[in-house]
């Protein structure tokens, strides 16, 4: 283990040796109002991208029309991974039409099925064993809503095969989602820029 890295503070009694406890598959939440749930979770898919992970990227409130700068840099990622074989493949998915968190008056029920059916694409490439390392961005917002049934997808994650590393971010994560996840980290605001009028910058919000 490397300096400086804590012992666990117990040894489970699984029957498993410390290889394969290294090895097990992690469900990981990043919840909560302050900044940086997004951009923690793509530090952790640069982290498996350079270990050759097959990275695969859902956006579920983003609209499809922003321009976000880790799109970019996943991309430029993959193309590498194509051309040289440097770390591993990567997809970006916008789900849906682009819809976002402020909910335009009139068009929920579309929203929501283009929600449904990103999470059923997702849950048939789990299903598949598809990708190795997903994120899963602003997901807890559909769940949130209802508009996704939060049972069907903890029971889905929850005996997903292999060795598949989900991470979910967004506000309000369900319970029934921070229970079943095996790292689950809150973000809390101390302070924001856009607190006292500030508007979001190139290279800090996107």
């Amino acid at each position: 283990m490397p300096r400086g890295v804590p012992l666990p503070g117990s040894v489970p009694d699984d029957g498993l040796t410390t290889r394969q406890r290294r090895n097990q598959p992690v469900l990981a939440v990043h919840t909560g109002a302050g900044k940086g749930k997004s951009t923690a979770a793509f530090g952790m898919a640069l982290r498996a991208w350079n270990q050759g992970f097959d990275v695969a990227v859902f956006q579920f409130v983003k609209s499809a029309k922003w321009k976000v700068g880790e799109e970019s840099v996943f991309r430029t990622l993959g193309d590498l991974h194509t051309s040289t074989g440097a770390g591993g493949a990567v997809e970006w998915h916008k789900m849906g039409s682009g819809w976002s968190w402020s909910r335009k008056q009139g068009d929920e029920v579309d929203h929501a099925e283009d929600a449904r059916e990103g999470w059923r694409e997702i849950a048939t490439r789990i299903a598949e064993e598809r990708h190795r390392f997903y994120v899963l961005d602003e997901f807890t917002y559909p769940l949130h809503w209802g508009w996704i049934d939060v049972d069907e997808v903890v029971q889905t994650l929850t005996s997903r095969p292999g060795n598949q590393h989900v991470v979910i971010t967004g506000r309000n994560a369900p319970a029934a989602l921070m229970d079943a996840a095996d790292l689950v980290t809150e973000m809390a605001k101390v302070k924001h820029p856009m607190d006292a009028g500030r508007k979001g910058q190139r290279g800090i919000e996107w």
